[in-house]
C-alpha cells in the first residue's frame, strides 16, 4: 500500500474500502475480527503462582517457615506428632492466599477504574456520527477531531480548519504543529514523521481547530505501537499512607529480630544459670516462643487491608459517579479545603435555553448564532448535538422555522477561525448561493464590540457610536443581572473568500447584529452542596468565563457569595501582584472572565498559603490547572481527553455536589482505615505484651500457631469490616485534617498503647483463672487450661474490641447504622474459635484443652468488658 500522506484523500479512502460516511457495521465486524482491538499490547501480568510466590517470600512468612521447618525437625527427633510443623504451614498457605487473593480483588478494582476513564471517540458509522470507545476503531473509520481530544489513531486528514496538533511525545518538539488535507508535495518515497502535515497520530493530541480524518493504522500497527515496550514500564502506584506502613513494617521487623534476638539470649543465659544444661528441647522452646513474639508483633494483614479498604472505596466512589483514577487522590479528597469550580455544567444544568433576544433582526441574527456553530441537529430527536451554548442556538433557529441543515445549503461553510478562550470568539465565512461571501462572528459581547466599527440598526448599516455602543452594554448588563448568559453576533460582508482564515485578519471591522441570552439555571442539588461545603470548612470558588453580573447572580443564589465585593475579573486579576494577591485570594469567591493562565495562577496562591485545592475542568486549556491543583478534576461528560488524562478524579455526571459527596466518601474511608490501623496495631501490641511478659516470668502463654490463627481469623476480617463501616454523622461538620499529620496524630498512638496493654492484660488475667480452674491454686506454672483460656479471651476481647473501634468518640450504643460485613465477619471468627477449642481433632491439633461451660462463660465475660472498659475511655474522652 503506497503511504497514504503521498495520496489524494479521496484515494486513501478508496484504497481502505471506506466512504466519506463511513463504514457499515458489517465492515466495522469483519474488521475487528481481522485487526483486533485498538489498543497496545499490555505489560506482562505476574501469574497466581509468582503472586503466590512472592506472598512466601516477604520476612514473616520466612521466619514462619523456618519456624515449621525447626519444629518439624524437633518432632521427627523426638518421634512425636508433627501436628504442629502442618498447621503453621497451612495457615502460612492460607495467609498466602488471602494476600493474593486481595491483590487481585484490588488489582481488578482498578482496572475496572480503567475500563470507566477509558478514552471515547467521535466516528462516521453508517453515515451517522456516534461516540464510542477508541478501543473499537478500525482502519476505514472516519472520525472527527476538534480541540482537547487525544488522536486514537494514526490517520489521514480529510478535512482540516485550523488544525493544529501537539506530537512531542512522538517527535520530541513541544511546539504544536498546523495540520492540512492536502497530498504532501515530495519527490521522494519517504517524508519525516514530523514533516507529515496530513497526518495524525495516536499519542497526539489536538490543541486547536477541528478536522475530520480517516484511520490507516491501529493497535500494535501505529508509530507509537512500535515502541511500545517503552510504554509498559509504568510501576503499580502506592498512596502516601502505603508508602508509611510499608515503613512502618520494616521498623516493627527489624524491632522484633532485636527483640526476639534479646529474649533468645535472656532464656539461654536462664536456662543456663539453673545449673541444669541446656538440652535441645529447651532450647527448640525458646526459640519457639522469639517466633511467637516476632508472629505477635507483625501485623501481617496490614497492608493488604489498606489496599483492599482503597480499592473497595474507590469502586464505591465510582457507583456515585466520582471516577477516581489515582489512589492517592483518595487521602487527599479528605484534606480537601478548597474547590474552585467551573459554573456552567458543574454548578448548572448546562441545558442552555435561548430566552431573548435584543435586535432589530430576529431571523438574521438567530441564522448567524446557528451557522457560525459547530453543533449540528439530529435528524431524528431534532435536538442540536454539540456543546450545549451552541446546542441552545441551534434549537432557537430551529424551533423560529430556521432549520440548521436548510441554512447550510443558502449559506456554504468555506472557512473559519474556531472558538478560542482567549479571544473568546470564532468565526465562519459562507458563500450564499448568489455566489457573495458573507462572514458571521459569535462571541462574548465586550470582546465582539472591541471589534465593530458599525452597528447594524432597524434595517440600515450605522458607524458605531459611544452611544450606541452604551446602549448595547446596557442591554447586556440587564440580560446579564437576570442572570442569563449572552453572546454577541457580528456581520462582515466580503468582495471575494478571504485568502487569510486567521483570526487577526477576519476579526475586525465587524458590523454589530444583536445579542442572545440564555439561562443555564443551577442544578437543585447544588445548593445544599455548598452548605455543606461551608459545614465542613470547605471554601467553595466560582471560576467561570462568563460576565461578571452573570457570575455574581448564580453564586448568590447558591450562597457562595454574599455580595459583589467578593467577585473578581480576570482583568482585575491581572492587576494584581503576586504579592497582592497572596494577601487578597481570601477575599475573592467569585472570578468572571478568566483565562486559563488565571486559573493556575489562583491555584498556586492558594497552595501557597498551605490550602490542598481541588480544581474543575472541561477544556484543554484547563490542563495546567488541573495538574496543579492537588486535586485535579475533569469533566466526565463535556471533557477534553487532555483534561481526563491529566485528572486525578473525573465526575462521571459534571457534576459539583459529586465532588463534595467524594469528599466526604474520601473522610469516610481514611477515617477506617486509621480505625482499621488502629484495631490491629493494638491488637498485635495486645499479644506482644502478653507473650514478652509470660515469658520473662516463664511460661508459654501461646504458640506460633495460636497467634497466626487469632491474626489471620479474628484480625483479617473485622478489620475489613470497619472497612466498610458508614461516615460518622459528623463527617462533613469538622475541619479537613491536615495531609501532614501522622496515622498516630490526634491521640491514636496513645489510644493503640492503652488498647494493647488492657487487651493483654484480661488475656494474662484469663491464663490464671484457666490455672486455677485445672491445678487449684494461683502460682505461676504452665498450664495447658491456662493456654486454652488465653487463646479463647483473646480471640474473643479483638473480636468485641472491633465494635468498639467502630467510632473513635462516640459510644457503639448511640451508633444508629448496621455493619453487616462486621457483624458477618465477628459471627465468622466466634463459630470458628469455639470449633477449635470443642472439635476434638482441632483441638488435640493445637495442643488445647477441653474446658466446661463454666470457663467458657468466665472466658466470654472477661472478652466483653473491653467494651464498658473503651466506653468509659471515650466518656472522659467526649467531656
Amino acid at each position: 500500500m503506497q503511504k497514504e500522506y503521498l495520496l489524494e484523500s479521496n484515494e486513501v479512502i478508496k484504497q481502505l474500502d471506506s466512504s466519506p460516511h463511513g463504514l457499515s457495521e458489517a465492515q466495522v465486524r469483519e474488521r475487528q475480527e481481522k485487526y483486533g482491538l485498538n489498543k497496545l499490547k499490555e505489560g506482562k501480568k505476574t501469574s497466581l503462582l509468582m503472586k503466590f510466590l512472592k506472598e512466601l517470600a516477604n520476612f514473616m512468612t520466612i521466619v514462619l517457615i523456618a519456624a515449621a521447618v525447626v519444629s518439624g525437625a524437633t518432632s521427627i527427633y523426638a518421634g512425636e506428632s508433627m501436628i504442629d510443623t502442618v498447621i503453621i504451614l497451612i495457615v502460612v498457605v492460607i495467609n498466602a492466599i488471602l494476600g493474593v487473593y486481595q491483590e487481585s480483588k484490588a488489582e481488578s478494582a482498578i482496572a475496572s477504574l480503567q475500563e470507566m476513564t477509558a478514552a471515547t471517540s467521535k466516528v462516521f458509522r453508517n453515515g451517522k456520527l456516534e461516540v464510542i470507545r477508541s478501543e473499537q476503531l478500525v482502519p476505514g473509520d472516519i472520525i472527527a477531531l476538534e480541540a482537547g481530544d487525544s488522536v486514537p489513531a494514526d490517520s489521514r486528514l480529510l478535512e482540516s480548519a485550523s488544525l493544529k496538533a501537539e506530537e512531542a511525545a512522538l517527535t520530541g518538539e513541544s511546539v504544536s504543529v498546523s495540520k492540512h488535507s492536502d497530498v504532501l508535495e515530495t519527490g521522494k518515497g519517504e517524508v519525516a514523521l514530523a514533516d507529515r502535515k496530513n497526518m495524525i497520530y495516536t499519542g497526539s493530541t489536538i490543541v486547536y481547530g477541528r478536522g475530520k480524518a480517516i484511520v490507516c493504522y491501529t493497535g500494535m500497527e501505529t508509530e507509537i505501537g512500535h515502541i511500545a515496550d517503552a510504554l509498559n514500564t509504568a510501576k503499580d502506584e502506592e498512596t502516601p499512607l502505603q508508602i508509611k506502613l510499608n515503613q512502618l513494617s520494616k521498623v516493627l521487623s527489624i524491632m522484633v529480630l532485636g527483640i526476639c534476638a534479646l529474649m533468645f539470649a535472656v532464656n539461654i543465659i536462664r536456662i543456663g544459670v539453673s545449673g541444669n544444661g541446656i538440652h535441645l528441647e529447651e532450647l527448640i522452646d525458646t526459640f519457639m516462643i522469639a517466633v511467637s513474639l516476632a508472629v505477635a508483633a507483625i501485623p501481617e494483614g496490614l497492608a493488604a487491608v489498606v489496599t483492599i479498604l482503597l480499592s473497595i472505596g474507590v469502586t464505591k466512589m465510582s457507583r456515585k459517579h466520582a471516577i477516581v483514577r489515582k489512589l492517592t487522590a483518595v487521602e487527599t479528597l479528605g484534606c480537601t479545603q478548597i474547590i474552585c469550580s467551573d459554573k456552567t455544567g458543574t454548578l448548572t444544568q448546562n441545558k442552555m435555553t435561548v430566552v431573548e433576544h435584543s435586535t432589530s433582526d430576529e431571523p438574521l441574527l438567530m441564522t448567524a448564532m446557528a451557522l457560525c456553530s459547530d453543533a449540528v441537529l439530529d435528524p431524528d430527536s431534532l435536538q442540536a448535538v454539540g456543546e450545549p451554548t451552541e446546542c441552545a442556538l441551534v434549537n432557537d433557529a430551529y424551533k423560529n422555522n430556521l432549520s440548521k441543515p436548510e441554512l447550510a445549503k443558502d449559506y456554504e461553510r468555506i472557512g473559519e477561525a474556531p472558538f478560542d478562550s482567549v479571544r473568546k470568539m470564532m468565526s465562519t465565512v459562507h458563500k450564499k448561493k448568489d455566489g457573495s461571501i458573507i462572514q458571521f462572528t459569535k462571541g462574548a459581547p465586550d470582546e465582539v464590540l472591541k471589534r465593530c466599527s458599525h452597528a447594524f440598526l432597524k434595517g440600515n448599516i450605522v458607524a458605531m457610536t459611544d452611544d450606541i455602543r452604551h446602549d448595547i452594554m446596557k442591554a447586556n448588563k440587564a440580560m446579564a443581572d437576570r442572570a442569563l448568559r449572552v453572546l454577541c453576533a457580528s456581520i462582515r460582508n466580503w468582495d471575494q473568500s478571504p485568502h487569510d482564515l486567521a483570526p487577526e485578519a477576519l476579526e475586525n471591522d465587524l458590523i454589530y447584529l444583536g445579542l442572545s441570552g440564555m439561562i443555564d439555571p443551577v442544578r437543585p442539588e447544588v445548593k445544599a452542596a455548598i452548605k455543606e461545603c461551608q459545614n465542613a470548612s470547605i471554601r467553595p470558588i466560582m471560576i467561570t468565563g462568563d460576565h461578571k453580573d452573570t457570575a455574581v447572580a448564580i453564586a448568590k443564589e447558591l450562597g457562595i457569595l454574599e455580595n459583589e465585593s467578593m467577585a473578581i475579573t480576570g482583568a482585575e486579576l491581572e492587576k494584581l501582584s503576586d504579592e497582592e494577591l497572596e494577601k487578597k485570594i481570601t477575599s475573592f469567591s467569585v472570578y468572571a472572565r478568566v483565562q486559563p493562565e488565571h486559573k493556575v495562577r489562583i491555584v498556586k496562591t492558594w497552595k501557597k498559603l498551605s490550602k490542598v485545592t481541588a480544581m474543575t475542568g472541561d477544556g484543554v486549556n484547563d490542563a495546567p490547572a488541573i495538574k496543579e491543583a492537588d486535586i485535579g478534576v475533569g469533566m466526565g461528560i463535556t471533557g477534553t481527553d487532555v483534561t481526563k488524562d491529566v485528572a486525578d478524579m473525573v465526575l462521571a455526571d459534571d457534576n459539583f455536589a459529586t465532588i463534595v459527596a467524594a469528599v466526604a466518601e474520601g473522610r469516610r474511608i481514611y477515617d477506617n482505615i486509621r480505625k482499621a490501623i488502629q484495631f490491629l496495631l493494638s491488637s498485635n501490641l495486645a499479644e506482644v505484651i502478653a507473650v514478652f511478659v509470660a515469658s520473662l516470668i516463664g511460661f508459654t502463654i501461646l504458640k506460633p500457631v495460636h497467634l497466626l490463627w487469632i491474626n489471620l481469623i479474628t484480625d483479617c476480617f473485622p478489620a475489613i469490616g470497619l472497612g466498610m463501616e458508614a461516615e460518622e454523622a459528623d463527617i462533613m461538620k469538622r475541619a479537613p485534617r491536615d495531609p501532614k499529620d501522622s496515622i498516630f496524630s490526634d491521640g491514636v498512638g496513645v489510644e493503640i498503647a492503652l488498647q494493647g496493654f488492657v487487651i493483654a492484660l484480661l488475656t494474662l488475667i484469663a491464663y490464671f483463672v484457666g490455672h486455677y480452674v485445672e491445678s487449684g491454686v494461683w502460682e505461676i506454672a504452665q498450664s495447658a487450661d491456662g493456654m486454652t483460656m488465653a487463646f479463647l479471651t483473646l480471640s474473643l476481647l479483638e473480636m468485641f474490641h472491633s465494635f468498639n473501634m467502630r467510632s473513635r468518640t462516640r459510644s457503639i450504643f448511640h451508633l444508629k447504622t448496621k455493619n453487616s460485613f462486621l457483624n458477618g465477619s465477628l459471627l465468622m471468627s466466634f463459630i470458628l474459635t469455639t470449633a477449635v477449642i470443642y472439635v476434638p481433632f482441632l483441638r488435640r491439633a493445637f495442643s488445647f484443652e477441653h474446658i466446661s461451660l463454666l470457663e467458657y462463660v468466665v472466658a466470654v465475660l472477661i472478652a466483653v468488658s473491653i467494651i464498658p472498659i473503651m466506653e468509659i475511655v471515650k466518656l472522659m474522652k467526649r467531656r
